[in-house]
């Protein structure tokens, strides 16, 4: 077997590294994605029970909805 040279195995150490740092930024991506598109359904699914409890003009129900889909608003700063 073949032993490398202190210029490869640097050269080698640097793009283990990249590599590493560009899967992390991958993972961040895809997961930033993922929040994304469960915050949109979760509040696409607030709005529709809030706009049934205006219909059927339940106080109560609106108020209670409205305070989860203000909370959801704060925790995701949107």
């Amino acid at each position: 077997m073949k032993e490398k040279s202190y210029t490869e195995l640097m050269k080698s150490s640097a793009m283990n590294r990249k590599k590493a740092k560009e899967s992390f930024v991958l993972d961040l991506y895809v997961e930033m994605l993922l929040s994304e598109s469960l915050l949109k359904a979760e509040k696409e699914k607030l709005t529709k029970r809030i706009d049934q409890a205006i219909d059927e003009r339940n106080r109560p129900e609106f108020f209670k909805l409205s305070n989860e889909y203000k909370l959801l608003t704060k925790r995701f700063g949107t």
